[in-house]
């Protein structure tokens, strides 16, 4: 490698070179200077020059590219429809993109698997919590709360055949509360089995005699104890829940009184819905704390 091309030049002692000669005199710098000039000068054209040949030389051959392309020896003007299409322009082969490892999510956690078995079902239990606040609205409708009760005798807060049906499956506590408007009072029983399986056999052994014993208390007199009353039996996870809604002056329910039926109705969604959020609120704990 070289450095520099400016530097004097030794020549290797062969025919005809002579060794340089020394003088004491200052050479003449203008003279040297204007002779480096000249010969930048010529250097400077003979490369514009190379570089103007090169160029036609690029043009040439892309012009015969673009002619032979024809495949006749001759230049023709495509219409764009002409050119390659977009699959037919070659891919990036430049090799595969990076890769990552798949992942995915664990599958959410089912609420009714906390409330299908005792032994998942932990969370803090009683009618106060199913049923809390002292109204409740349903749609347009708004209902007073009346009294609550709770016992682990369930056969005694029964009527009918109710009490057996609960007994021989195995019934660990039965809540109660009452709701009331306008001379119309329901009651909704919720009895509590260690599995779910305990509390369907529940809802299916139950007839038309087994009803939930009514609650008065709390400006509700007592009602449905013998008249004719509307009643449901329903089962969710470990829970069956039943209603009784009737009049609270002691008249008979006839097919004809859509209002107490809508109550009943009314609290059974009611009731479905608290013990569906009870199971929702332990799964998403346990979510959370698996996190």
């Amino acid at each position: 490698m070289s450095f520099g091309q400016g530097g004097p030049q030794w020549g290797s002692g062969g025919s005809g070179s002579q060794p340089p000669r020394w003088s004491n005199s200052s050479p003449d710098w203008a003279a040297l200077a204007e002779a480096a000039e000249a010969r930048n000068r010529r250097r400077r054209w003979m490369l514009i020059g190379g570089g103007a040949l090169a160029t036609v030389a690029v043009g040439a051959a892309v012009a015969l590219a673009v002619v032979s392309a024809d495949g006749n020896g001759q230049a023709s003007n495509r219409p764009a429809s002409q050119l390659p299409a977009t699959a037919d322009v070659p891919a990036d082969t430049t090799g595969p993109g990076p890769s990552f490892e798949e992942t995915s999510a664990p599958p959410p956690l089912d609420p009714k698997d906390f409330i299908s078995d005792v032994k998942k079902d932990t969370a803090t239990l009683g009618p106060d919590l199913l049923f809390p606040g002292t109204r409740l609205t349903m749609g347009e409708t708004v209902y007073k709360k009346g009294a609550l009760a709770s016992t682990k005798n369930c056969a005694a807060a029964a009527q009918g055949t109710l009490g057996a049906v609960l007994t021989d499956n195995g019934c660990t506590r039965l809540m109660r509360v009452t709701y009331a408007k306008d001379g119309v009072a329901v009651t909704v029983g919720v009895a509590v089995f260690d599995t779910e399986a305990r509390a369907l056999k529940a809802k299916t052994d139950a007839d038309k005699q087994s009803v939930v014993q009514s609650l008065p208390g709390e400006d509700v007199p007592v009602f449905c104890r013998s008249a004719i009353c509307r009643s449901t039996t329903n089962s969710y996870g470990r829970y069956a829940y039943f209603t009784v809604a009737g009049f609270t002056n002691g008249k008979d329910v006839t097919p004809k009184d859509a209002e107490v039926f809508r109550t009943g109705d009314d609290l059974a969604e009611f009731t479905f819905r608290q013990i569906r959020r009870r199971g929702e609120a332990q799964a998403s704990a346990a979510a959370e704390a698996g996190r």
